[in-house]
């Protein structure tokens, strides 16, 4: 079929030379977002730490920090993703890139700890950015694509954090504002290029008229559980994103307080993360959800994962954790094949919301693990140095990644339960 085609049925599928470029658009744009926020992962502690001189008081603080971030974003991702059903993705995108370089540039002004917390807190408004960007992927993609699709983004995540933290942590070592303001010209780049060059996904015709009740998180979230086909994977995707953030959270006051390792070396770890999700979500990933399909990808990946932060908080030298990290490839695949299927279970008309109810449920989980792990963190922050116990907030991690496996086994091998 040709863009000059005549639209004959209603179900005629976009022109597919458009596709790629559409995709290919807003994957340079989740790029451009997630480098600005890799090159602030390993100076932020120490930026809380310039305000707190106490190691247990900078875990606490540090938690406080993160956490307000992902609560403001819990209230406000699905406010975001619902408006983009209603304008459109292009605009609110748009609007919330913005937003994320103006915050970036108000951290390198703050002169304490409280104005710390407050910039972050209005940075978690408007965080919702990616998931309108995987509304946007689902839009232009085909139901049987959109694992491949949405790993793409997954992909961009990578390679944002194999660039990010490691020139984050160069910088970082010369002046730990450096990366903010860095961060700021990135997201400000990001907006000319996205208002030049990104189309708009989301046709007249399916747009929806927006409301509040769409927009409450607590019935996203109510929704998520009624989809056809989803149930458990609820918590499944839940405890995922717990075990996740814990070990985000926790991994650069981890491995300082264990290893004594430097921004630069967390920025190398982060590389090594950054390598491995590329090599999943951006190579391998269609091939690999096609041979094992998206149920098997799941039960995989939380293997691999429980497994990997097993041995993290067991580890003893730091350069067992790179090794690690490269041997937990398969996990890459958890989060697409999880997403294309509820992506699946929603029409054309809702997945802003839907994706905005998946990041408003990551974002509360991210509160959760980011207060369980650093408190937990700061309980044992006196331990010496190669002590197991500062390795418990991997232990908690993966015994969470443990229950969503085991959630994931019952539900995906239900008998006659249509995924």
């Amino acid at each position: 079929m040709t863009a000059n085609s005549p639209p004959t049925s209603a179900a005629t599928p976009p022109a597919p030379p458009a596709l790629p470029t559409n995709i290919r658009f807003v994957l340079i744009t989740v790029f451009l977002d997630i480098l600005g926020i890799g090159l602030i992962i390993p100076v932020l502690p120490r930026l809380v730490g310039a305000y707190l001189p106490q190691a247990d008081m900078q875990a606490y603080w540090y938690g406080a920090i993160v956490a307000i971030y992902g609560v403001m974003q819990f209230f406000c991702a699905p406010v975001i993703g619902a408006l983009s059903d209603r304008f459109g993705r292009r605009p609110v995108l748009l609007v919330c890139v913005f937003g994320l370089g103006m915050n970036f540039l108000m951290m390198t002004a703050v002169t304490s700890i409280y104005w710390l917390l407050l910039v972050r807190a209005i940075g978690g408004v408007t965080a919702g950015n990616i998931s309108v960007a995987s509304a946007y992927i689902a839009d232009v993609s085909a139901p049987s694509e959109r694992s491949k699709s949405l790993g793409k983004i997954g992909a961009m995540f990578g390679l944002g954090f194999i660039c990010g933290p490691v020139l984050g942590g160069v910088l970082g070592e010369a002046n730990i504002r450096y990366p903010f303001y860095l961060a700021a010209a990135i997201s400000m780049a990001n907006v000319i290029y996205g208002y030049f060059s990104l189309p708009e996904s989301l046709s007249m015709q399916n747009r929806k008229i927006f409301s509040l009740t769409s927009a409450n998180p607590f019935a996203g979230l109510s929704g998520l559980g009624h989809l056809r086909g989803v149930g458990a994977l609820v918590w499944v995707y839940a405890f995922t994103m717990f075990a996740q953030f814990t070990l985000q959270t926790t991994w650069v006051l981890s491995t300082e307080l264990r290893f004594g390792w430097t921004p630069m070396q967390n920025g190398f770890s982060l590389f090594c993360v950054g390598i491995s999700s590329v090599v999943m979500q951006g190579v391998f990933l269609g091939r690999y959800i096609k041979r094992v399909g998206d149920a098997n990808a799941i039960l995989i990946g939380l293997a691999s994962s429980a497994t990997a932060l097993t041995l993290y908080g067991l580890a003893n030298q730091g350069w067992m954790m790179y090794g690690l990290i490269l041997c937990n490839v398969l996990a890459f695949a958890t989060g697409p094949a999880l997403q294309a299927m509820f992506s699946r279970a929603v029409d054309a008309r809702s997945q802003g919301v839907a994706m905005g109810s998946l990041t408003a449920l990551a974002s509360i989980m991210s509160v959760a693990a980011t207060l369980a792990g650093t408190s937990l963190l700061g309980q044992v922050s006196h331990e010496p140095r190669g002590s197991l116990l500062l390795g418990a907030p991997f232990f908690m991690a993966a015994v969470v990644q443990l229950l969503a496996l085991t959630l994931a086994l019952r539900h995906l091998y239900k008998p006659k339960k249509a995924i």
